[in-house]
């Protein structure tokens, strides 16, 4: 078995830091390869971590975060807010982590704010429709 898999799969913060990982890897324009060979590793592994199925090591999520030159609390952003609790609270609630990041979620989600309050509904709205969800406001 994989370390950090279990019977739901992978730790909900693995999964959230690999996520991380993987947004700030796109939105800089990297491939797997490209921080593959800046870690010494295979592209293979990394993504193992951008899917949380591997953990990252304190060491290697240091490289990482110097290499993309963020803090590394960068990678923890949002956990708190997503779980519902307050930071250094025991227990992980899930995330909703099931749809990988693609340029294009981050392009989207980059460019939202410059919209007015209308077209971010519009979007939203447009968005909601193709995708045959039902108005969830």
């Amino acid at each position: 078995m994989v370390r950090g898999v279990g019977e739901d799969g992978p730790h909900p913060v693995d999964r959230h830091v690999g996520r991380r990982v993987c947004e700030k890897r796109i939105s800089l324009g990297y491939n797997q390869s490209d921080l593959g060979r800046a870690l010494g590793l295979t592209f293979q592994q990394i993504q193992k971590y951008e899917k949380g199925a591997n953990r990252i090591s304190a060491s290697k999520l240091w490289d990482i975060a110097r290499f993309f030159k963020v803090d590394i609390g960068y990678f923890f952003q949002g956990l708190g807010a997503q779980s519902g609790m307050a930071e250094g609270e025991a227990g992980v609630a899930p995330f909703d982590h099931d749809f990988p990041s693609t340029r294009y979620t981050i392009e989207i989600s980059r460019l939202a704010p410059q919209l007015s309050s209308r077209q971010q509904k519009l979007a939203l709205d447009m968005i909601r429709e193709m995708a045959g969800k039902p108005d969830e406001a």
